[in-house]
C-alpha cells in the first residue's frame, strides 16, 4: 500500500511539472524587443506597394531650353497650350508632371483624353468595346506613366479612379475641379465646337494641358486647336507656348522627315 500511494504522488508531481512548464514564462517574455515581432501580411500592405511609386524614378528635367519653358508654363498657368511638330516632348512633359502632381498629393486625379480620330479613321472601326478599343489611344499616356510611377502604380490608380482616361466626347456635362490635372492630346483633331465644349469644363484652380500640331490635322475643315490659340492669345492665365523644328528631341530622322514633309507648306 505504502508503495502504491508514493508512485501516485510521484505521478501527480510530474503532471504539476507537465503544466507548469506548458505555461508561459512572463518574465522572459517581458525582456522581447519591438525587433522580436513580425507581422505577417499586413493588412492593406498590398494597397500601400500599388500606391506608392518606385523611389529610384529619376526627376523629371527638361532636355531642351523649350521644354524648360514649358514646364515652366504648365506650373504658372491655369491653362497652357503646346503647339508644335511630333517629337518635341508636349505629351511626354504634360504627362510627366501630372504624374509627379498626382504621387507627391498636390492633385488627386489626372483626366486625360483626346478626340476619337485618327487619320480619318473612328473607334466603330476598332474591335471590342468602347473601353477597349480607346485604349489604343491612349496607349501613349500608359507607357509615360508606368515610367514615371511604375506599372504597379497606374494600374491601382486606374481602378480606383484616380487616373482616368477618357474619349473627349465624355467630358461635356463634367468639370473639371481645382484637384485634377486634365491633358487634352492630339488636339489638332478636334472641332471648334469640341473644343469650345472642352475648355468651358475647367473649374477654379485646376490645370489644363492642351497639346497638338496645327500642322497635321486629320479633320477637313477649321480645327479647334487653331481656332483656340487664336481666340485666346493674351488671356490673363493662359500660355501659349510653341515648340519648333530644332526643339525635336525623338531622334534627328524625325526633324529630317518633318522638313521634307513641309518643304512645300
Amino acid at each position: 500500500m505504502a508503495k502504491r500511494n508514493r508512485a501516485r504522488s510521484a505521478s501527480s508531481r510530474q503532471k504539476q511539472e507537465g503544466r507548469k512548464s506548458r505555461q508561459p514564462n512572463r518574465q522572459s517574455s517581458s525582456n522581447f524587443s519591438s525587433a522580436d515581432i513580425y507581422t505577417l501580411h499586413p493588412t492593406n500592405s498590398h494597397l500601400e506597394t500599388a500606391y506608392t511609386p518606385t523611389s529610384s524614378r529619376e526627376p523629371l528635367e527638361a532636355r531642351t531650353k523649350s521644354q524648360k519653358k514649358y514646364m515652366c508654363a504648365i506650373k504658372s498657368h491655369c491653362l497652357t497650350f503646346g503647339i508644335g511638330p511630333a517629337g518635341t516632348g508636349k505629351s511626354y512633359c504634360a504627362t510627366a508632371m501630372a504624374a509627379e502632381a498626382l504621387a507627391n498629393g498636390r492633385i488627386e486625379r489626372i483626366i486625360l483624353t483626346r478626340p476619337a480620330v485618327e487619320a480619318g479613321e473612328q473607334l466603330g472601326h476598332l474591335p471590342g468595346d468602347l473601353e477597349e478599343k480607346f485604349s489604343v489611344y491612349i496607349d501613349p499616356f500608359r507607357d509615360i506613366l508606368n515610367d514615371r510611377l511604375g506599372k504597379g502604380a497606374v494600374e491601382y490608380n486606374l481602378r480606383h479612379g484616380r487616373i482616368v482616361a477618357a474619349p473627349l466626347a465624355f467630358m461635356r456635362g463634367k468639370t473639371f475641379g481645382g484637384d485634377t490635372f486634365v491633358i487634352l492630346d492630339e488636339a489638332q483633331n478636334t472641332s471648334v465646337a469640341q473644343m469650345k465644349m472642352f475648355l468651358t469644363r475647367i473649374g477654379e484652380d485646376c490645370k489644363v494641358v492642351v497639346n497638338g500640331d496645327v500642322k497635321q490635322s486629320d479633320i477637313r475643315g477649321s480645327n479647334g486647336l487653331a481656332d483656340a490659340v487664336a481666340r485666346l492669345r493674351g488671356l490673363p492665365a493662359v500660355c501659349i507656348h510653341e515648340f519648333e523644328r530644332d526643339d525635336i528631341v525623338r531622334s534627328g530622322l524625325v526633324r529630317a522627315l518633318i522638313d521634307r514633309y513641309e518643304v512645300d507648306e
